[in-house]
Formats: C-alpha cells, structure tokens, sequence
C-alpha cells in the first residue's frame, strides 16, 4: 500500500533550511542567507619525552568558532549595517545579541542559534552591473564569542 505521508513520524524527515528568522536585540530582520554557524575544537598535541609510544597525544583545545555572514536585499533608507560598522573606534563598538532559529510550517522556532557579544567585521556592499537583472544585495560578517544551540 502507498504511504501517503500523513502517518509519519515528525522525525523521519530532516527540517528544510528555506525559512528563518534573524533577530538582533529582539529586532527581527530579513535576511536571504545565514552561513559560518559552525565550531572546531583546536586539537592539543603533547607527548612526553620519556614515551615509548612513538606518536602524540591529542586532546581537545580552545573551541574556535567561524565568522558568521548573514546576506540581505538593499533597501532604501536602510544603513543599519552601516551604521554599526561606523562605531567600530579602538575597540569600542556595540556587541550585539544576534539569535538564528529555523523555522516550522507554523513559524515556530525548532532549532535555535544564539550568538554571544557579535560585532561586525565587514560589511560588503552590492556589486553593480547595467545589464543585470538581480536584487541589490549585501552582506555583514559577524565576529562573535561563541554561540548555544538549543532544539525547541
């Protein structure tokens, strides 16, 4: 008999990565892409010079997290993040909470991103071309402090 996909399990099936949210402070803003959300534990090597096992030992180091870049459509009127890259002055700039949940059919929140003391490292602007037929858009690379995952 065919499965008509009514009776499945809510986890046979991965989530789709097409519809987020991002909100910064709480203010939510639209973004079309959301990459870098990743960690890498920097490996620790040792071995004693004493060892009769002729290799090292690994153990696990400082968590490094990669740069987050978020890209969104040019809009009039909207230099925000402009203006967050313009208060960058020795070593004074406002660190932000930034939160990326993915979303479900209904709009809730089913996985949760939550970046720690983010400030942005580099704003690219729109490339520019007379004979194109695309939307303006721009991008913002986030340095942050770590971030938590949470499955709601």
């Amino acid at each position: 008999m065919a499965d008509d996909g009514s009776t499945q399990s809510a986890t046979v099936w991965p989530l789709p990565k097409f519809y987020f949210q991002v909100k910064w402070d709480g203010d939510v803003m639209s973004f079309q892409e959301v990459t870098g959300l990743d960690a890498e534990a920097q490996p620790i090597e040792y071995r004693a010079g004493d060892s009769k096992v002729f290799s090292v030992a690994s153990m696990p180091g400082l968590v490094k997290y990669s740069t987050v870049t978020m890209k969104k459509g040019v809009f009039a009127k909207d230099n925000s993040f402009w203006k967050w890259f313009d208060e960058i002055k020795m070593n004074t700039i406002t660190r932000k909470a930034v939160t990326i949940s993915l979303l479900d059919e209904e709009g809730n929140p089913t996985m949760v991103w939550s970046l720690v003391n983010a400030w942005p490292k580099k704003i690219t602007g729109t490339d520019l071309k007379s004979q194109g037929n695309d939307v303006a858009v721009e991008s913002i690379e986030l340095v942050h402090e770590g971030f938590t995952v949470a499955n709601e």
